[in-house]
């Protein structure tokens, strides 16, 4: 695959022997990229950027850049970590991680998204931030610092996401949410601030989740948001209530691990 006359590739840059770079890009210092990526026009590739094999950014497109903080160190390249088979649609950022004054390289956090992901255009993947493999980001939404989206999460367009906040595997988060609290896994949330309504019941299906499986999660929901109990007693509940599974596993794992607690 040809590389344009007109991008810019630094020295220290290392592309597979396939990659497509198209009209105007610029590659900065020390970044990786598979083979078989094809680096859209007009795109910036931001220092220290690792990608893996068959991404496709389209135009405009900025990933690894120099984060939107005012605590970052400027002059210092963060790290940003994509794995395979991601589309980055028009005019999508991903800020690289942040570098703070004093910190150990080997401390240094970074920005990851994970496989088969799909940001559709405009969206933002703020400093920090970690996504899992299959989330599908809808067009216009801002994810702040620090969010982490577990696998097979879909956001809906123009939701803003507050920084730290955790979105559950196989959540929906309907379009135009004001998400501040952590979404649970398997459901689905919308609204102003969003609530949650339940299981996400079509995401499960098409997840292949078996009908056992969802009912399981529909009971855990009854217990955890229509019982009127607090959470410990919901979480008491389900521990005895709900046979072992990893359905069971994985949102009450989540739930003693959320730091901004659940959304209602």
């Amino acid at each position: 695959m040809p590389i344009h006359p007109t991008a810019i590739i630094h020295p220290s840059a290392e592309l597979a022997a396939n990659v497509d770079v198209q009209a105007f890009s610029i590659i900065e210092a020390h970044v990786h990229i598979g083979s078989n990526s094809v680096i859209g026009p007009h795109n910036v590739i931001g220092a220290g950027t690792v990608m893996g094999e068959n991404n496709r950014t389209y135009s405009g497109a900025q990933v690894g850049v120099t984060p939107q903080d005012l605590k970052h160190k400027l002059g210092k390249a963060g790290r940003t970590v994509l794995g395979d088979s991601n589309i980055i649609r028009e005019f999508v950022t991903v800020s690289s991680s942040t570098v703070y004054d004093g910190e150990p390289e080997e401390t240094q956090k970074e920005t990851r998204i994970g496989s088969h992901c799909l940001l559709m255009s405009t969206c933002h993947v703020g400093h920090d931030s970690t996504l899992g493999d299959h989330v599908i980001i809808a067009n216009g939404v801002p994810l702040a610092g620090h969010v982490t989206i577990h696998d097979r999460a879909f956001i809906g367009g123009l939701t803003g996401i507050h920084q730290f906040c955790v979105i559950g595997t196989m959540a929906f988060i309907g379009g135009m949410a004001r998400i501040n609290k952590d979404v649970p896994p398997y459901m689905l949330c919308e609204g102003h601030p969003a609530r949650c309504f339940g299981p996400n019941t079509i995401g499960l299906e098409r997840n292949g989740l078996s009908p056992e499986q969802i009912k399981t999660i529909r009971n855990i929901y009854k217990i955890l948001y229509r019982s009127k109990l607090n959470i410990s007693q919901a979480v008491s509940r389900i521990e005895s209530e709900i046979d072992d599974c990893n359905e069971k596993k994985t949102l009450l794992d989540f739930i003693a691990n959320s730091q901004r607690g659940l959304t209602k």
